[in-house]
């Protein structure tokens, strides 16, 4: 598969390193997430460290409207906690959606609504009852975020009644 893309890269991109499945990924993503899609797909011109002249080198994606680019760099680097999706959600519906569309695709669950594909991407299904509650802060706050700490995927049930105080 190769294509190329007329439109002028974005100033700002997020270069995201993949061993080998950087085309892979972007199709989940692409099919998971809504404004999400593969712009381009690059061969390397010639041999590299972990590659053969041919192979898709980039791949150029948006995740929910966030322009992306995925390099098959090879095994050299892993991902980690340091850098995450954060995506926000309306209700409960929404989160199990996403939680389970990562997880359920060879990823992991983690605590506190994160979790990491199955390429070792971080991921934070966050739904919104959650930030709000982070926002209004004090006594509600703490409750919601007392809550949120027991949890994996975040329970929309269960901060709304941390938020009320029951």
């Amino acid at each position: 598969m190769k294509t190329s893309s007329a439109k002028k890269a974005a100033k700002n991109t997020i270069c995201i390193w993949y061993n080998k499945d950087a085309l892979e990924a972007a199709q989940f993503y692409a099919a998971t997430f809504p404004k999400s899609k593969v712009t381009a797909v690059h061969e390397a011109p010639s041999d590299f460290p972990s590659g053969k002249k041919g192979d898709i080198l980039t791949v150029e994606f948006t995740v929910m409207g966030i322009p992306c680019i995925g390099l098959n760099g090879g095994p050299g680097v892993k991902h980690n906690w340091g850098f995450s999706f954060q995506v926000a959600t309306d209700d409960q519906e929404e989160t199990d959606r996403y939680w389970n569309a990562i997880v359920g695709n060879g990823g992991q669950p983690n605590a506190c609504g994160w979790c990491q594909d199955r390429w070792g991407l971080s991921w934070q299904i966050t739904p919104r009852v959650l930030t709000d509650a982070m926002a209004a802060g004090g006594a509600e706050a703490k409750r919601a975020f007392k809550a949120m700490m027991k949890m994996e995927k975040i329970d929309v049930a269960k901060i709304k009644a941390a938020r009320r105080g029951r």
